[in-house]
C-alpha cells in the first residue's frame, strides 16, 4: 500500500508519451515541492512564536536584574576613582636593543661547540670497516688488521674477477637454445598492447582523451576528485589486454535469448578484473546514495527552512531534466536513454550514475563524463544566461537576512521529508534518504565519529571507486562515436535550460512578492552544491558591492539537491 504510486504508472504504455512524461515530472516535482513548502513555512510559524515568547521571557528577566547591578555599577565607580588617584608606580625601562643583541650573541657563543674537521681520511673509514669486520669472525677464529692500503688500479674488473673464482658457465642448457628466447619473445610481443592498437586505432584516441581529462581536472581543476579517477579509469580500460573490466558480462546483447540473467555474477566472480568488481558497486546502486550520505554530512539545511519558498526554485531549476528529455527523443534515443540524459540536467553526478546505470548502462561513461565536465564549467555556463534574462535592477535587489532556525528545526527536517518523499515518490526514497541520513548525522550532535566518517573517510574511498568504475566503462567502441557527441550537446543543453528555468521562476516571484527576491538566487536550483550558489553571489555583487545572495542562494541550491533526487525517482518508476 506504501507504493500507491506505483499502480497507476504501471497502467501506462510501456514507451508512455513525450508529454505524458515531461507533464507528468514536472508536476510530481512541484507538487512534492509544494508540500514541503507548506509544512516548513506552518513550523517556521510555530516555532518563530515559541522563540517570540521566550525572547519576551528573557527580556523581563533583563529588566528586573538591571535594577540590582545599578547599586553595584555605582560602588565599582567609587572604586574606580579611588584607584585614579593613587600613584602610578614607575614602568621599568625598557632593555636597550644594542642590550638584547650582546647578550644573545654571548648565549650564542656559550652554546657553540669546537670546529668539526673537514673530512675523515680514507685510512681511517678502511681501518674501522675492518675492524667492524673482524668483530663478525665466527666463534674460535681471530683475525688481525696488519695493514690499511690503497688498492691499484688495473687487472680484472670486479665482474671478470667474480666470473673467473665462480668458475660457472654464463648460461644453462634450456638458455642456450636460442630459438626458445625467440620464441618467448614473439609471444610477448604478440600478447603486448602495442599489437592491440595497431589492430584498433580507437583505444590509442581513447588513452589520448583519457589524458585531456587527466589534464582538466589536475591543471584547471575540473571537478578532480571525480574527474580524475574517471579519467585514469578510462585510461586503465583502453589499455589493450589489460582485462580491468568486462562489460559482456554486465551488459545483454540483442539478440540474447535471456537477457534476465544477466549481469553473469559467476563469471564476474571467477573471471572478473578489478573494475568489474568495483563496477558491482555501481552496478547495485550502491555507491550513489552513500555519497549522498556524505553529502547530507556536509549540507545545511537552515537557509532552506528559514525561506521555505526556495524550494519552488529548486524545482523549476528542474525544468532543464525534462527539456533535455525531450531533445533526446527527438534524436532517436529510446526512452530510457533519454531520461538518462536529461537527468544531467540536474547538475548532480552521483544521480545522473544512479540513474544511468538502472536505465542506460551502456550510456553511463558518456553521460558521466558530461554530467562532471559541465558541473566544473558551472561559473563558465551560468552568469551569460543569468545576465541575459534578468535587468541591472534586478540583480540589484538586497534581500533581508534570513531568520535563525533552531536545532529542533533542523533536526525535524530531515526526519519529516525522508517520510514524506519516501511515502509519495518510493524510488526516490534511497537517495533522498540517505542524503537525509547525513543531515541528521551532523545535526543531532550525538554521533560525531561516524558522522565525520561518513563525511571523509567513507566519502573519499566511495569517490574513488566510483570514478575508477565508471571510468572503466568507456571503451573505444562505446564512446567514440556521434552518439556521445550527442550527449555532449544535450548536457549543455540540460545546463542551461536549468539556470534559465530557475532564474524565469525568480523574476515570477520578484513580481509577487514586490522586489523582494533577487531572481538570481535562482540559478542556483541546480545542485551543483555550493558552486551554482556561488556564481550567484558573484554575479549580485559585481553589480552592488554590498549584496550578499551566498545564503540566499543556498536554500534554492540544497533545494535543487531534492529536487533532482525527486526527479530521478519519477524517470526510474516510469521506465525502470
Amino acid at each position: 500500500m506504501g507504493n500507491f504510486l506505483t499502480p497507476v504508472l504501471l497502467k501506462l504504455d510501456p514507451e508512455p508519451s513525450i508529454p505524458v512524461v515531461v507533464l507528468t515530472g514536472i508536476l510530481l516535482v512541484f507538487l512534492i515541492l509544494i508540500l514541503l513548502t507548506v509544512i516548513i513555512t506552518i513550523q517556521g510559524k510555530i516555532f518563530d512564536g515559541i522563540a517570540a515568547k521566550q525572547a519576551a521571557a528573557k527580556e523581563a528577566q533583563a529588566a528586573a536584574a538591571s535594577a540590582a547591578k545599578a547599586s553595584a555599577a555605582a560602588e565599582k565607580a567609587v572604586q574606580a576613582e579611588k584607584a585614579a588617584q593613587q600613584t602610578a608606580q614607575p614602568e621599568q625601562a625598557p632593555v636597550e636593543p644594542a642590550m638584547l643583541a650582546a647578550i644573545a650573541g654571548a648565549v650564542a657563543a656559550s652554546q657553540s661547540g669546537p670546529d668539526v674537521q673537514a673530512g675523515i681520511p680514507a685510512e681511517v673509514v678502511a681501518a674501522i670497516a675492518g675492524a667492524i669486520a673482524c668483530m663478525g669472525a665466527p666463534e674460535g677464529v681471530k683475525y688481525t688488521l696488519r695493514a690499511v692500503r690503497r688498492a691499484g688500479i688495473g687487472g680484472r674488473s670486479a665482474w671478470a674477477s667474480a666470473g673467473v673464482a665462480a668458475n660457472t658457465e654464463p648460461f644453462s642448457g634450456e638458455v642456450r637454445n636460442m630459438s626458445a628466447i625467440l620464441n618467448t619473445l614473439m609471444s610477448i610481443a604478440r600478447n603486448s598492447g602495442f599489437v592491440g592498437l595497431a589492430q584498433e586505432p580507437g583505444y590509442l584516441a581513447m588513452i589520448v582523451v583519457a589524458c585531456i581529462l587527466l589534464y582538466l581536472a589536475i591543471v584547471k581543476e575540473f571537478e578532480p576528485l571525480l574527474l580524475l579517477p574517471i579519467a585514469f579509469g578510462m585510461l586503465l580500460a583502453n589499455l589493450p589486454g589489460s582485462g580491468i573490466i568486462h562489460m559482456e558480462y554486465f551488459l545483454a546483447p540483442a539478440d540474447a535469448a535471456d537477457p534476465s540473467i544477466y549481469p553473469l555474477f559467476n563469471e564476474i566472480l571467477h573471471h572478473g578484473g578489478l573494475g568489474d568488481m568495483l563496477y558491482m558497486g555501481v552496478k547495485l546502486g550502491i555507491y550513489p546514495p552513500l555519497i549522498f550520505m556524505g553529502i547530507g554530512t556536509m549540507t545545511d539545511f537552515a537557509p532552506l527552512i528559514s525561506n521555505p519558498k526556495s524550494l519552488l526554485l529548486g524545482a523549476a531549476a528542474q525544468l532543464g531534466i525534462f527539456t533535455t528529455y525531450l531533445g533526446a527523443k527527438l534524436l532517436g534515443f529510446t526512452g530510457p536513454e533519454a531520461a538518462s540524459i536529461g537527468i544531467i540536467g540536474g547538475a548532480d553526478g552521483p544521480t545522473a550514475i544512479f540513474v544511468t546505470s538502472r536505465l542506460a548502462p551502456q550510456l553511463l561513461g558518456s553521460i558521466a563524463v558530461a554530467a562532471y565536465s559541465y558541473m566544473a564549467l558551472v561559473p563558465v555556463i551560468q552568469p551569460p544566461i543569468m545576465k541575459a534574462l534578468t535587468t541591472h535592477e534586478e540583480r540589484m535587489i538586497v534581500m533581508k537576512q534570513l531568520r535563525t532556525v533552531s536545532k529542533t528545526e533542523k533536526i525535524i527536517f530531515p526526519i519529516m521529508c525522508t517520510i514524506l518523499i519516501g511515502l509519495i515518490l518510493p524510488d526516490s526514497a534511497i537517495l533522498v534518504g540517505m542524503l537525509m541520513l547525513g543531515n541528521l548525522m551532523k545535526e543531532c550532535g550525538v554521533v560525531d565519529r561516524i558522522q565525520k566518517t561518513a563525511g571523509n573517510e567513507l566519502m573519499n574511498i566511495i569517490t574513488i571507486f566510483l570514478g575508477l568504475s565508471v571510468g572503466c566503462t568507456t571503451s573505444a567502441n562505446t564512446f567514440l562515436n556521434l552518439q556521445t557527441l550527442e550527449i555532449i550537446a544535450l548536457g549543455l543543453i540540460a545546463f542551461s535550460f536549468g539556470t534559465a528555468g530557475g532564474v524565469i521562476f525568480g523574476k515570477i516571484m520578484c513580481v509577487l512578492t514586490h522586489g523582494q527576491v533577487n531572481p538570481l538566487i535562482g540559478s542556483a536550483g541546480v545542485s551543483a552544491v555550493p558552486m551554482a550558489a556561488r556564481v550567484s553571489q558573484k554575479v549580485g555583487q559585481k553589480e552592488n558591492p554590498q549584496n550578499f545572495l551566498l545564503m540566499h542562494a543556498m536554500g534554492p541550491n540544497v533545494a535543487g539537491v531534492i529536487g533532482s533526487a525527486v526527479a530521478a525517482g519519477i524517470l526510474i518508476n516510469i521506465f525502470g
